[in-house]
């Protein structure tokens, strides 16, 4: 999950990790209007075939509610353990990657997690994401958006939980139910660590060539009597680098981490 890109345009893709999934079951597709009128016995109207645009994600997790009380699932031997909803991020990418469903251009699909501004406090084990949020965002789940021509693009994004939009999808996951404490992706980060670097590659790539240049052009004196100068411009143009590349960042894997562990990364 997410990109171990060190430049800071990546930050919200940010920290990498692995996510240890069980297995699960996941829709080929998103929810079509003849599936979800099957699902409360409403047959005998027209179906629709085509992709649902209008499902909210709280209509969503009442059809996936519907769908745990109903006998068939009753009977079922899912009906312990198992649930059924959106899936997470990890679940999606997951079964995108195995190549267990289709996904359609220019469509955004919702997901089962709260939206984050990036993977810091993500759920190491694929279950849903809580919402820890206070204010607007608190009424927002995730959701990917696939690019309009480029279907193997997609995007982290987000939309209300209560109202539709065009465009926007869902499909379901039969996943089992995770329990015990949650293993997540540190919330701190290795201040000190992250500022020694900057340090490094500013003085490396910024201050260190912006001295340099004036004085293999012969411009020596410019160096010593203009040395404020050369010193902000090469603070800038190190800020600037450190925007598109730094070293690559580590990847966190799931044995890094302890339940509920407050440990620190350079990430």
């Amino acid at each position: 999950m997410g990109t171990t890109r060190g430049g800071w345009i990546y930050g919200s893709q940010r920290p990498s990790y692995r996510a240890r999934l069980p297995a699960f079951l996941v829709l080929n597709d998103p929810l079509s209007e003849a599936q979800v009128k099957r699902a409360f016995g409403l047959e005998n109207l027209k179906n629709d075939h085509s992709n649902w645009m209008t499902l909210t994600s709280v209509e969503a997790d009442e059809l996936s509610s519907h769908l745990m009380a109903s006998p068939a699932w009753q009977a079922s031997e899912f009906n312990t353990g198992w649930e059924i909803r959106p899936p997470t991020e990890a679940e999606w990418r997951a079964a995108l990657a195995a190549g267990n469903m289709r996904i359609h251009a220019g469509t955004t699909e919702r997901l089962a997690d709260a939206p984050a501004a990036n993977y810091r406090g993500a759920m190491m084990d694929g279950r849903p994401r809580p919402n820890e949020w206070q204010g607007p965002s608190a009424l927002q789940r995730a959701a990917l958006a696939v690019h309009p021509s480029r279907p193997h693009i997609t995007a982290l994004t987000s939309v209300p939980i209560d109202r539709p939009l065009p465009n926007v999808v869902v499909r379901l996951v039969m996943a089992p139910v995770r329990t015990g404490a949650p293993r997540r992706v540190p919330e701190a980060t290795d201040r000190w660590g992250n500022l020694r670097s900057e340090l490094l590659w500013t003085t490396v790539l910024g201050i260190v060539p912006s001295f340099t240049i004036p004085v293999l052009r012969g411009m020596g004196d410019y160096a010593v009597e203009g040395w404020l100068n050369l010193l902000v411009g090469g603070l800038c143009a190190g800020f600037f680098t450190g925007a598109f590349w730094r070293p690559r960042r580590p990847v966190l894997g799931y044995d890094d981490v302890e339940p509920d562990s407050s440990l620190s990364d350079s990430q």
